[in-house]
């Protein structure tokens, strides 16, 4: 590890390594510091691997504007990089005749957005694109895909890297004080570096990390709430449809869908687990096998035939919200100097879904704020 970097950033998953690479091609001198053995081992590798329209955020909101700027961001770069991906299309369905003004709201809520192509369907036609699917209307959006995580990432870190960033694996950042022209950084095990400028993109343990931070306030630093969402495979035989399958949203969740990998095996997930909001180092990601009643169940709605097909436990994934059970979906959010009164120091919170698909915008975003210093 150099003694001092330009720019430190905290976390090496795909939200880190997208800020990291666009810092470096900026002429940045950057410094990764991960607590893991290696890259994206939380939250980014552990989703639906999705990438989304833009379709269920409030219009005007992080959440909303960063997914349709970063979608055609990561279709172009997947594209340029030779990233495994596929733009195959979601049908978001309603099986029960009362959902039908949801499914309508959801089509104006994502034509605000700036989704141009998501097309409303009847009954006939939802039957038509995915046989095996029972619903009484449709949305049919041509723009939702699917991509390599772990290969997005690999191609970040290399950009990165090549640019002439620096990464340091099993480097716990366990504090950050003022210091002569920025920063000092205490990292575990490694002794202290030095910087300008500190970005806290640490998924998970971001809250650690900001708390870490001499002088933040503790109301700077939301509430964490924690949901684990379990994801159920098929055992054997093929796929039911071509494209994703949604239904309506649940709270604190898009409700248990039926997602593809680019091999085209079916999987399902996430449901909502709310979990105590403890210490990151504790979290349990095993998946229960008894779900599979309740999966099996919520899956039957729209594709009745998963009856007669055998659902085995595949793995689960841990969201970071700011916003509880019962509670509206928060927006990201992203806390700089103007915010929270400390130099130097930018904190991500609550960054997880539509944060894949967000990523190289969420970078875009954060490497054009004023706060964040001279190149």
């Amino acid at each position: 590890m150099t003694d001092r970097a330009d720019v430190v950033v905290v976390g090496a998953g795909v939200i880190g390594l997208a800020i990291a690479r666009h810092l470096a091609a900026a002429g940045r001198d950057v410094m990764i510091l991960e607590s893991a053995d290696t890259i994206g081992t939380g939250i980014s590798s552990r989703n639906s691997e999705v990438i989304h329209a833009g379709i269920y955020y409030p219009t005007g909101s992080l959440k909303a504007r960063l997914c349709v700027r970063g979608r055609e961001l990561l279709y172009r770069y997947c594209a340029e990089r030779a990233v495994p991906h596929g733009r195959i299309g979601k049908l978001i369905v309603a099986t029960a005749e009362n959902q039908r003004e949801r499914l309508g709201a959801l089509a104006v809520a994502a034509t605000a957005n700036g989704v141009t192509d998501i097309r409303e369907v009847d009954a006939a036609q939802a039957h038509a694109l995915e046989p095996e699917i029972t619903a009484v209307a449709g949305l049919l959006s041509p723009s939702t895909g699917i991509v390599d995580t772990a290969a997005l990432m690999r191609s970040l870190l290399a950009d990165a890297l090549d640019a002439g960033a620096d990464i340091a694996y099993r480097s716990t950042v366990t504090g950050a004080r003022p210091g002569t022209g920025g920063l000092i950084v205490d990292v575990d095990g490694a002794g202290t570096l030095a910087c300008g400028l500190m970005i806290n993109a640490a998924g998970l343990g971001a809250w650690d990390v900001a708390r870490a931070v001499v002088g933040l306030a503790p109301h700077a630093v939301p509430h964490r709430h924690l949901a684990k969402g379990n994801y159920f495979r098929l055992a054997a035989g093929p796929a039911p449809c071509s494209r994703l399958v949604y239904p309506l949203p649940v709270d604190g969740g898009l409700g248990v869908h039926l997602t593809l990998d680019l091999a085209g095996q079916a999987r399902f997930g996430p449901d909502v687990q709310w979990l105590d909001a403890g210490g990151s180092g504790s979290l349990d990601y095993t998946v229960d096998p008894e779900r599979a009643r309740d999966f099996a169940a919520a899956v039957g709605r729209y594709w009745p035939a998963v009856a007669g097909r055998e659902l085995v436990a595949d793995y689960a994934g841990i969201r970071p919200k700011i916003s509880g059970p019962g509670a509206p979906a928060a927006d990201f959010l992203i806390s700089g100097p103007a915010d929270h009164g400390v130099a130097g120091v930018i904190n991500l919170f609550g960054i997880e879904s539509p944060g894949l698909t967000s990523s190289l915008a969420i970078a875009e975003l954060i490497c054009a704020r004023p706060d964040l210093g001279p190149s």
